[in-house]
């Protein structure tokens, strides 16, 4: 029973914060073998989350190609896409810096562009790829530090963390998790018997990586494994994924610029809001009372005892991103209550700026303003519009003596 109460918790609290996402892949045969986007599909699937995919990956195909694949094109254009996955042929980012120069970025630079000119809101996601078992010994007497595995690494980490700084993107640091798998469970082959591409575990601890990536959620604990995997291979390689990416989202690109909606707030009836989002521009605000602000600081006077829930949303800059905070706020009035007949007495405009005006059908001979604590702000014996221009924000309330019986009644000053 106990183990179906921890299952259940689990399912409701997946499913409450179950993500839609869509992705297009392109890329060539690293992204297609064992089908990478299906892998993440199902992985994202375990959490109850969605990932709408679609991919083109010719075998070999390189960022030049791409440019210029009537299919890519077509694709990128088709939708507007969450992320689109650009992984350049294997060996070509961790040639010599010069040659990535002219051979790569100028490619990378021109998908990106034509992946915003679709829309501004996709988010270029760059696939860090890994270095071959052995390192490139078909280029290894060209340019020797991809000789070996660790150099080849390097340098296709240094080329893709370009590519992401260059193009104001995210990286997905595939290749950082491979060879932290590599050093630490050095048993689990990540390589396909050609020393290069991923075999099942190499594509799995990329479909980990990526939902990291997308979901900024942690794979550990997914029930999809695939069959070939043991359960304890799975649940490290899921570790892997887990703790490359979501340690070091700022490294990555992850979130750089999306904003985290929060406040503070002081004051009551009269409510002072602080904002303290970060990477926010435009704001909004809802009070739970009815009234509302645009203001990155707002005041807000509540008339009525009760607790309020405040909603803020605050925006980036390209309003691309959002994120949305909320708080209970306990109003208390204390003190003066309302006394009146609404057809005894009116005020006007309520809430009020500079003036208010009075209409009342009692013979008086004072009327008071008088404020939450009894003390009197204004009198005065004949106006019945009164300058209030001068006082702070707040509550307040005009108190009328008439022959017979005092009345009061409340107003706000804004």
């Amino acid at each position: 029973m106990k183990r179906l109460i921890t299952l259940l918790t689990v399912l409701t609290f997946c499913s409450a914060n179950a993500q839609t996402k869509q992705a297009l892949f392109l890329g060539n045969s690293y992204t297609g073998y064992n089908n990478l986007p299906q892998l993440i599909k199902s992985v994202a699937l375990s959490f109850g989350d969605t990932l709408i995919t679609e991919a083109n990956t010719p075998g070999g195909y390189q960022f030049i190609q791409h440019t210029t694949d009537v299919a890519s094109l077509a694709k990128i254009n088709s939708r507007n896409w969450d992320f689109v996955v650009l992984q350049e042929q294997s060996q070509k980012p961790s040639f010599s810096p010069a040659q990535v120069a002219t051979d790569v970025y100028p490619y990378a630079y021109q998908l990106n562009n034509t992946i915003k000119s679709n829309h501004a809101c996709t988010e270029t996601v760059f696939y860090m790829t890994w270095g071959r078992e052995n390192g490139d010994a078909g280029n290894c007497a060209s340019y020797p530090p991809i000789c070996t595995y660790l150099g080849m690494q390097q340098r296709l980490r240094e080329s893709y963390m370009e590519m992401k700084d260059s193009n104001n993107a995210v990286v997905s640091p595939v290749g950082v998790a491979w060879k932290t798998v590599r050093d630490s469970f050095p048993l689990i082959d990540l390589y396909n018997p050609d020393e290069s591409h991923p075999s099942v575990q190499g594509s799995y601890l990329a479909a980990c990586v990526f939902y990291a990536t997308f979901y900024q959620k942690s794979p550990i604990g997914s029930t999809f494994i695939p069959a070939a995997i043991s359960a304890n291979d799975a649940l490290n390689l899921q570790t892997v994924a887990s703790y490359t990416v979501l340690d070091s989202l700022s490294l990555w690109g992850i979130n750089t610029n999306k904003p985290i909606a929060d406040f503070n707030y002081t004051g009551n009836p009269v409510v002072n809001f602080t904002n303290t989002s970060t990477n926010g521009n435009n704001y909004s605000w809802n009070f739970g009372d009815g009234n509302t602000s645009l203001l990155q600081n707002p005041t807000n006077t509540y008339t009525t005892t009760g607790n309020y829930t405040v909603e803020l949303t605050t925006y980036s800059t390209d309003t691309c991103f959002s994120s949305t905070t909320t708080q209970t706020v306990n109003v208390t009035i204390t003190g003066i209550e309302n006394r009146s007949n609404s057809t005894e007495i009116k005020i006007y405009p309520n809430p009020a700026n500079n003036y208010i005006e009075i209409e009342t059908t009692l013979q008086y001979s004072s009327i008071k303003i008088i404020d939450l604590t009894g003390k009197t702000i204004k009198q005065t014996t004949l106006k019945t519009k009164i300058d209030v221009s001068n006082l702070t924000n707040g509550i307040y309330f005009i108190q009328i003596i008439g022959k017979r019986n005092t009345i009061m009644q409340k107003f706000v000053k804004k």
